[in-house]
């Protein structure tokens, strides 16, 4: 009676509604920003992945034309090497022309003057179709050099192409490692202020259902030993356990009313046994006792109203301890019941 009178002559101010009026805007920008960046990351890996295959096109090219360019520089380098020996040639040929006509200026009789002037006539024979090979040489060179300068100007366009993708693309890394950068401080920031507003709604729980040694806080669960609800191989539950649940069914009724109807949130219930084997007609396996103990907890509080699109119930066995040692004290800190508000 006294603290009625207390209570009725103060005025409490009720914090709770901001909390999660800033818990659900966390929300909605967390979820945003991830979106942003998902979006922008699968745009960016499709345009670098399209520039990668350009510059392997790109390159391809150039190591195609550096092989033709290496081709043609050695046809041309064995051509002047042809017309090298062709001029050499010419010129032992002009050197025995000359030679037999002199001879013919002055022939010792008739007989070697007309051997001279057959000679003179082969060789000018000779002479004349050297003349059109170092023509037909000369030409092919020129046709190479047109040619090499031709390879040189698209390997030139084609490496200033390569320059221009390789520039854009350090450049889209950039703005990807920027943004990435950008985010990353934006989330982490987001994390740091949803990591205090679900330890002040733990909090608030622990200030409903008591300061109790078997109801406690891990990370960003909240942690009811089984044997609050449950007894021991059973997931029925205990009559002890009502009052308990009575007070986190009306703390869930005040959440669903306080958090927007566009958030997608559940409370999910996690089940957990310890590691000593159970095989009953009812349980064979551990899984089946950690998650009709999940599923017992959700039905106690959808029949007391909570909506049941804001329930998940789920049994993990065995498998998740929270204390490794093989001792009592270890397996009765396994054997929980979680509650973790997430997203759906």
């Amino acid at each position: 009676m006294a603290l009625g009178r207390a209570r009725g002559g103060e005025r409490r101010i009720d914090y709770w509604p901001g909390f999660v009026d800033a818990l659900s805007t966390l929300l909605l920008v967390f979820v945003f920003l991830l979106t942003v960046f998902v979006l922008v990351q699968f745009f960016l890996t499709r345009e670098m992945a399209g520039k990668d295959d350009a510059m392997a096109r790109l390159q391809a090219q150039i190591r195609e034309l550096t092989d033709l360019l290496a081709l043609e520089r050695t046809s041309r380098d064995d051509a002047e090497s042809d017309l090298g020996s062709l001029r050499s040639s010419l010129a032992l040929m002009q050197q025995e022309r000359d030679r037999l006509r002199s001879e013919i200026v002055a022939p010792p009789d008739e007989a070697e003057q007309a051997a001279a002037r057959g000679r003179a006539e082969a060789l000018a024979s000779q002479l004349a179709q050297q003349k059109d090979v170092a023509a037909q040489a000369l030409s092919q060179i020129d046709l190479l050099n047109q040619q090499i300068a031709a390879l040189r100007r698209q390997m030139a366009a084609l490496e200033e192409a390569l320059a221009i993708s390789e520039s854009k693309d350090k450049e889209s890394q950039a703005k990807l490692a920027d943004l990435g950068r950008r985010l990353n401080v934006a989330l982490a920031q987001r994390v740091q202020e949803l990591t205090r507003f679900r330890s002040e709604f733990f909090g608030r729980l622990r200030a409903i259902l008591g300061d109790r040694p078997d109801i406690r806080i891990v990370g960003d669960r909240f942690v009811f030993q089984s044997e609050v609800f449950f007894d021991p191989g059973s997931a029925g539950i205990r009559p002890e356990a009502i009052p308990a649940l009575d007070k986190l069914a009306e703390a869930i009724a005040a959440l669903e009313k306080e958090i927007p109807s566009d958030i997608a949130w559940v409370l999910r219930v996690d089940g957990h046994t310890d590691n000593r084997p159970i095989q009953t007609p009812q349980f064979p396996s551990n899984w089946e006792l950690s998650a009709a103990r999940a599923i017992a907890v959700v039905q106690y509080l959808v029949g007391k109203g909570i909506q049941p699109v804001h329930l998940v119930a789920a049994g993990f066995g065995e498998y998740q301890p929270i204390d490794a040692a093989d001792s009592d004290e270890a397996r009765a800190k396994n054997r929980r019941i979680e509650l973790k508000l997430t997203e759906r």
